[in-house]
């Protein structure tokens, strides 16, 4: 094992907690289409909105609103406190995804020492999963100060260009503040803004058990310190969910036999950012936005995207052909490990991803949370994810290659969830909110059988 492929996670952690080197013109694509958020208050419909992002994070947290869980509920909560802590450097955390014996076999090779070092598969999948998780998180960590008080990092102003993107919305920062009676420096919130739910909601149910790495662990000792202290973090978007959600596709394009159940992963690793009382419903839609573009545009080899210099990441200049080697090694490693072809092997799973109807229910509950409808136009139509968005196709050729980028353009229409959500204001990111990777894997792999 090279000295690259053991190395400390801290420094990992410190690179995604800073926007430094995040390219300005990327970041103002992503601020623009997270900025509808920032107008809700203007109208009816967007307060209903805020309302209903309130009511029902609380719902999820304490229990009240039930959801069709993966586990029981209280073994639910159990898990959302491990995923407190999350596994940067190898994804290990989010392997279960891909089934109880290629999970184990991925473990094997790719598993944290302790809270500072980890191993990987190789070399070139170390490489991709840093570059593909500081990309994504430079995205959303852009979005929180942007959202919370025009900063880069809570104190220094934006450039004025990037602060028009709020003046072109007719919003305000600190919205949840604001909406939630918490604004900016008062009793309760934090010095920025968009201060959190565990600041804002009445109570907070606690958690307490083991963490990822088996350390006595609490979500309110969590979220208020001094395991992590959130009082000062805003809210929108959740980095963790663009974390979850980054990886799992990652590992779903390498193991594309295992696509359904890795974003069923990723939906419920962002859920239980609700679970812990850390996030809104909201936050954990936009984190998910902000993961599926920054994914798509990394797999079309957007110059935005491909070839920067990003901190604590390698440079990869032609990121399909960094996963292509990654994806190589990866199911070279999981066939030695588990004595047969990945394929085989993928259908061994006894845990709690191993029932479809299950999966697709649970998926299908985090699509929109039931959020009521803010942008009638696109509530209406199947938006042409081809026309608006085609890079997007990519999210399946990679995983199933016979496919065109216009026939799985028409796949991601044609599953496409519900529309005329908080984002859904018929820009390009706009359809990332609403695109379904659980419905969309489904049907590619129905389609791929039948050619």
């Amino acid at each position: 094992m090279s000295g690259r492929m053991f190395v400390a996670t801290l420094a990992l952690l410190a690179a995604l907690g800073s926007s430094a080197g995040a390219q300005p013109g990327r970041d103002a694509e992503v601020l623009r289409g997270l900025a509808p958020v920032a107008a809700l208050s203007r109208t009816p419909a967007g307060r209903a909105a805020l309302g209903a992002n309130y009511a029902v994070t609380g719902g999820i947290q304490t229990g009240d609103w039930r959801q069709p869980t993966l586990l029981p509920f209280a073994e639910q909560q159990q898990l959302a406190l491990r995923d407190v802590v999350s596994t940067y450097g190898n994804l290990a955390q989010l392997a279960d995804g891909l089934g109880t014996t290629l999970g184990a076999a991925y473990i094997a090779r790719a598993h944290y020492v302790d809270r500072d070092s980890f191993t990987s598969v190789s070399q070139a999948v170390a490489d991709v999963i840093a570059y593909t998780v500081t990309a994504a998180r430079a995205n959303s960590t852009a979005g929180k100060y942007f959202f919370a008080n025009l900063t880069v990092d809570g104190s220094a102003p934006v450039p004025p260009a990037v602060a028009a993107i709020m003046d072109s919305t007719g919003g305000r920062p600190d919205m949840f503040g604001h909406a939630y009676g918490f604004p900016a420096g008062s009793a309760g919130a934090g010095r920025y803004g968009d201060a959190r739910p565990f600041q804002t909601q009445p109570s907070v149910t606690r958690i307490s058990g083991r963490d990822y790495f088996g350390t006595p662990a609490d979500n309110l000792v969590y979220n208020r310190g001094p395991m992590a202290d959130l009082t000062n973090s805003p809210s929108y978007p959740s980095g963790h969910t663009t974390y979850g959600y980054a990886g799992s596709i990652l590992l779903a394009l390498m193991v594309p036999e295992r696509y359904p159940e890795m974003v069923t992963r990723a939906a419920e690793y962002g859920n239980h950012r609700v679970l812990v009382g850390a996030h809104y419903v909201m936050d954990v839609l936009g984190g998910r936005a902000v993961a599926l573009h920054a994914m798509a545009h990394l797999l079309a080899n957007d110059p935005d995207y491909v070839g920067q210099t990003l901190k604590g990441a390698p440079a990869i200049a032609d990121f399909r052909a960094a996963l292509a080697k990654a994806r190589a090694d990866v199911r070279e490693a999981l066939s030695a490990a588990c004595g047969r072809s990945v394929a085989e092997c993928a259908r061994e799973d006894i845990g709690r991803l191993s029932d479809p109807a299950a999966n697709s229910a649970f998926y299908a509950s985090t699509q929109t949370y039931g959020l009521p409808v803010v942008h009638q136009e696109t509530a209406r139509m199947l938006e042409d994810v081809g026309k608006i968005a085609p890079e997007a196709g990519y999210l399946l050729t990679f995983a199933f290659p016979s496919l065109t980028l216009v026939e799985a353009n028409d796949i991601l229409t044609r599953t496409q969830g519900a529309g005329g959500g908080f984002l859904d204001d018929g820009s390009e990111f706009g359809v990332y909110s609403r695109i379904d990777l659980y419905a969309a894997s489904q049907y590619a792999a129905r389609v791929v059988a039948g050619k």
